[in-house]
């Protein structure tokens, strides 16, 4: 059976809430790779909850954007009916897990950067992203804290794991432009205050990460050349690779409930 793609009314304020939780479900998912397969036991289990951590931000946005754009779209819908260019993540978090190290990398790259969003959030003048931000911060605290710890423990082990990192870092260096830039729909809703102004947060995004790189004994890319996409629809072919097993229950079985 064919099931059609859903449409969608990119308001700006859909749109900016779609993309948060387009980041928090597809790097959720991400992490949901590693069950099973983490180095140890410990880190399957905090893998595993990081990821239910993003996938409940995930929802809490689905359905808030549902109830700002007033149709019949929900969370599962905006989940899986929507078609890859529909989708408006971040490019890093589409990345393939790869390594330890990669995802390590990835996730740290990211954390650092959802910990100051969503602690700059909770001023928004948007009661209800205001809410979703203070309980996200929270979660996002704990994942900063636990990726850091794993690049210095990664950059300043053996040689091995330190030249993976490194390579991580070299690689994934190019997708951390996007998550500071500002396109004419979210600078609308900055200005009204329901939306943070990313440019600001990148001083102190670039302070912690260099801190943390410095004490693994890493070194950051001198590189400020930046891949753009994810926002606007344009995205790696990782992403519909990703979304063929995410949404293939709901293609095959539409509608389908527990």
């Amino acid at each position: 059976m064919t099931v059609a793609n859903i449409s969608v009314s990119e308001t700006p304020l859909v749109l900016y809430t779609l993309r948060r939780a387009d980041d928090a479900l597809i790097l959720g998912h991400r992490l949901s790779e590693w069950c099973g397969h983490a180095p140890m036991l410990e880190e399957d289990m905090a893998l595993a909850n990081t990821g239910l951590d993003l996938l409940g931000q995930a929802r809490e946005l689905y359905s808030y954007a549902a109830k700002v754009e007033g149709r019949d779209n929900d969370e599962d819908k905006f989940a899986y009916l929507r078609d890859v260019r529909q989708y408006r993540n971040l490019l890093l978090l589409e990345q393939p897990n790869g390594d330890f190290a990669r995802t390590m990398v990835r996730q740290f790259f990211y954390a650092t950067f959802a910990d100051l969003y969503w602690r700059a959030m909770m001023r928004s003048s948007d009661l209800t992203l205001a809410a979703i931000a203070a309980k996200s911060e929270k979660e996002s605290a704990y994942h900063v804290r636990h990726s850091s710890e794993w690049i210095v423990r990664l950059g300043d082990g053996t040689e091995e794991s330190h030249h993976r990192t490194q390579s991580a870092i070299d690689e994934l260096w190019a997708f951390i432009g996007e998550m500071f830039a500002v396109d004419d729909s979210e600078r609308g809703l900055i200005d009204a205050g329901i939306a943070v102004d990313p440019v600001a947060l990148r001083p102190q995004w670039l302070k912690t990460v260099s801190s943390v790189v410095s004490e693994a004994t890493l070194a950051l890319p001198k590189s400020d050349w930046m891949q753009q996409g994810g926002r606007s629809g344009r995205h790696s072919e990782h992403l519909g690779h990703l979304l063929s097993e995410l949404q293939s229950m709901q293609r095959t079985f539409p509608g389908a409930t527990w």
